[in-house]
């Protein structure tokens, strides 16, 4: 017997972490839902504003505590330019991109858009530059 095979999976655990913050989001309702852009965190906005929808505030600090550079960089193609990649919500719910793990089993999946489209309307696709919040919808 393998060591790995005694301990608990993680998987239902984080599955289960995603499903209470995407409840709880729910539960506040999207209006009280709120979101921080922090230095060095992502706006995306490639397609949002044409699509009715708030830009991405991806946390980048926040993933990149829990994984290598490799994971998304190599292994998921993430290019190293704000706004160099096609990412599109065709491609994420196909499993490409941020789908590689916001899939419902790693991490929450996408049913709540205001978790990752936070940002304020027109806010163009850059990285956050400072420790203020001014890029995000504020809270009622």
């Amino acid at each position: 017997m393998n060591i790995t095979d005694a301990l608990p999976s993680r998987k239902p655990r984080w599955r289960a972490l995603g499903l209470a913050l995407a409840g709880l989001a729910v539960a506040l309702g999207a209006s009280t839902f709120e979101a921080r852009a922090e230095y060095g965190d992502v706006v995306i906005n490639n397609y949002s504003d044409a699509a009715g929808m708030r830009p991405v505030v991806f946390p980048h600090w926040f993933h990149r505590i829990r994984f290598r550079c490799k994971v998304c960089h190599a292994d998921l193609g993430f290019k190293f330019k704000a706004g160099g990649n096609e990412i599109n919500m065709v491609k994420i719910i196909d499993g490409q991109f941020c789908g590689a793990c916001h899939n419902g089993d790693v991490a929450w999946s996408i049913e709540n858009c205001n978790m990752c489209h936070s940002a304020k309307s027109g806010t163009p696709t850059q990285v956050h530059e400072s420790t203020t919040n001014s890029l995000v919808v504020p809270s009622k």
